[in-house]
């Protein structure tokens, strides 16, 4: 990052970010030092700034909310329809107990509440142990910083030592890892039957083995019209599980405008990641999605599993059996591991990666 001018005031941009992450303190410790106004650093553009005021909407739009309590072959339809139109569905009665994903909040919520210093043992940007808490995935590749911390987390193939993962946390973290396990392969086995394939066949990919859990915390930031939670993206990974607490903030971009997903007590958020996209030949749909900065006094927290593939240097692409020569693979095949490079070298910004692998 260059030398940036504000205001007619030059500031080395990327000395600061340097000095946000070494300090270790994480957006909450920013919020805790008294701070009334955003360090430069996470100012986002106009452009940026002036897409996050509401539109008015003719008619209200929410997206789909499935009962996977329901008869399969309704299931299976409604998952479908859900993935090919929206890439977003929050599903019920999906078998985790209400009082574990309560839990699962309290315990992310009680980490990002510890004291700085002890938070700051695990501050760090490689994944060496299985676990880090940072302050934005991209910070050194965007070009404004998100109003966010993150607690990451290795769930698959398999947990990091125990005592690497925070004590707060931990025995809700491995019984997390155990139902989001068995519910990302039910779901899995509902997607693929919407797009006419064998339910096994996901098994022959190990599209679900390599999942990550990161628990984000949102503080209360005091220019909210000036930053964002997360910038505009898509996930890189196959499907992603979501649980979000009452606050709200998650907006997907739907038909050209952006939509309130409202948080539901109970449910879960699902949401089609771009290898899976890809995978199902543009049936289902990867689509854009961010988090506004939080307004409110009370931080929210939203705990995502990403189910990644585990065979990294395998090639990926459409599933032969849903291309033909009346219907051909819109993408070419490619390497997880240099798709995943490349997503790790470019800032959130709302562009999918899907695009650079277009036939």
């Amino acid at each position: 990052m260059a030398t940036t001018v504000d205001s007619g005031n030059q500031y080395d941009r990327a000395e600061e970010v340097k000095r946000f992450d070494d300090s270790k303190i994480g957006v909450k410790g920013l919020v805790d030092s008294g701070l009334t106004t955003i360090p430069r650093i996470f100012l986002h553009p106009p452009e940026t700034l002036s897409d996050l005021k509401p539109k008015p909407k003719p008619k209200s739009v929410a997206i789909p909310t499935i009962d996977l309590s329901g008869p399969r072959s309704t299931v299976v339809e409604q998952v479908a329809a859900a993935s090919r139109s929206f890439g977003f569905f929050q599903i019920v009665n999906h078998g985790i107990p209400v009082q574990v994903l309560d839990r699962m909040i309290a315990s992310i919520r009680a980490f990002h509440e510890l004291p700085t210093d002890v938070k700051a043992r695990f501050y760090r940007r490689d994944a060496g142990t299985g676990v880090s808490f940072i302050s934005n995935v991209d910070l050194f590749h965007s070009k404004a910083a998100s109003w966010r911390d993150t607690l990451q987390i290795r769930l698959g193939p398999t947990l990091p030592e125990l005592e690497h993962i925070p004590e707060v946390c931990r025995d809700e973290v491995v019984q997390w890892n155990l139902h989001s396990t068995t519910l990302g392969e039910q779901l899995m086995g509902l997607l693929l039957e919407g797009l006419g394939l064998d339910k096994d066949t996901i098994k022959n990919t190990t599209c679900l083995d390599a999942r990550v859990m990161v628990g984000h915390y949102y503080p209360c930031c005091p220019q909210p019209d000036l930053t964002v939670g997360i910038a505009s993206h898509t996930d890189p990974g196959v499907l992603t599980l979501l649980l979000q607490d009452h606050t709200g903030g998650l907006q997907i971009k739907h038909e050209g405008e952006w939509v309130d997903v409202k948080p539901v007590h109970g449910a879960l958020v699902i949401n089609i990641a771009d290898i899976l996209q890809i995978m199902s030949n543009d049936e289902y749909k990867s689509v854009e999605h961010r988090v506004l900065a939080n307004p409110s006094e009370e931080a929210r927290v939203s705990i995502a599993v990403f189910f990644n593939p585990s065979a990294r240097e395998a090639l990926y692409g459409p599933f032969a059996e849903l291309t033909s020569p009346e219907k051909p693979a819109h993408y070419r095949q490619f390497i997880y591991n240099d798709y995943m490079r490349r997503f790790f070298t470019k800032e959130l910004d709302g562009k999918t990666l899907t695009n650079f692998y277009k036939l």
